[in-house]
Parts: C-alpha cells; structure tokens; sequence
C-alpha cells in the first residue's frame, strides 16, 4: 500500500493559525533551541487541530504524490487525522485502538495503538510526551525561517530512519520523514490551531454498515 495510505501512524501522524514562512535563511540566534522549542511543543499543546499538506517523493524518482486534509489530536493517544484529497480516507486513534477506514476499499484495518505509536512520527503529535525515550533528539540548526530537530527512532522496527521537525515559536510546522524504502515525506501543517477541549466524538469511530473489518 503506498504512501500518503500506508503513512498512517507507522511512518506517521501538529498554536495558531500558522503557514510556514517563506524560504529565506533564518536568524542565527534560532539555531540552538529547536530542541527546546519542540520540547515546550509536547508539553504545552496537549489538543490541536488543524489542516495539513503531504508529499511524498519516491525513491525511484516517480512524480510526486499529494495530498491534504485536517487532523485533530488531544494527549496521549487520541486523534483523527483525515486524507480529503486525492481521495478520502480517515485514521482514528481511540486512545486503545487505531482505526484506519479506506471509503474506496470499503475496509476497515483496527490494531492495539500501543503497538501502532511506539518511535513513529506520530508520537510527537499524540504521545505521552516522553521524546527521548522514542527519540534521539540533535540539533538540526536554522533554515527557511525555521528552528530544525532531527530525530532518529530508538526502536528499529518503526518504519522511518530519521525525521527533521521545523518549529518557530514553539509551535511545529514541518515534518519530514525518510522511511525504510528511501522515500521522502514532507507535512506542512497550514493550519494548526490549539484548542481548550475537542468534541470527544471527533475520536471515536464505528465501522460502517457493510465494511470489512481486519484485525479486530
């Protein structure tokens, strides 16, 4: 299954109102706390929600794919993070469980979200907090008008070998993972706005009448 699919929360899974700026050199004085910027990130968002952009560029070379959509997300746990373009498709985390709801294939896939999160990307969205535990964090200095971390999983087997996450003040902005087949996947986060309390049924989901379910 290819990616934005297969993104999900394995190679996966952001404040206010925030578009990246425009590619130009950043401060010097931004540099050093990219770390510090994306610690605050973690502990101070605990809900967001918001809308996204996706490449993904293959390794082969193959022309670009895109997408986009809008996610929502409250700590540790919870999220749901919908693909709108070029087709629908909805992944939901119950805090138990992780949904991922295919409207094309009629299919539903549902497997233990503990096993789903782990060193993934999306940790740094809905886990617990606890990075360098998932993580290890380096400075990854100042480009484009952003502060950078890269980030390298700690377990082996969570389907990405690094990942830069660009911030500005204290708020993340861009992800870009590199997974286990050399391809290359870049979130912007166009809109990502902090929220008090998020509906609880935005993290709920039951399969629809007639959907295969896997896993379950």
């Amino acid at each position: 299954m290819n990616l934005p699919r297969r993104f999900a929360l394995l190679r996966l899974a952001a404040c206010a109102a925030l578009v990246l700026a425009p590619a130009l050199h950043a401060p010097a004085a931004l540099a050093a706390d990219g770390i510090e910027q994306l610690r605050r990130f973690v502990a101070d968002t605990r809900q967001a929600q918001g809308s996204f952009t996706q490449i993904v560029h293959s390794a082969s070379g193959r022309k670009p794919q895109e997408a986009a959509g809008e996610f929502a997300f409250s700590r540790p746990g919870r999220f749901r993070w919908s693909y709108d373009t070029p087709y629908q498709q909805l992944l939901v985390g119950d805090g138990e469980r992780l949904w991922s709801w295919d409207r094309d294939l009629a299919q539903v896939t549902v497997r233990a979200l503990g096993d789903a999160l782990g060193s993934t990307p999306a940790a740094v969205l809905v886990g617990a907090g606890d990075l360098d535990d998932a993580f290890e964090l380096s400075d990854g200095g100042a480009a484009d008008g952003l502060s950078w971390v890269v980030a390298r999983p700690r377990q082996a087997d969570s389907g990405f070998e690094s990942m830069r996450l660009g911030l500005a003040g204290n708020r993340l902005q861009r992800m870009e993972m590199r997974d286990s087949f050399g391809q290359n996947t870049v979130i912007v986060f166009t809109r990502l706005e902090t929220a008090a309390r998020l509906d609880d049924t935005l993290f709920q989901f039951t399969p629809p009448p007639g959907a295969d379910v896997i896993g379950q």
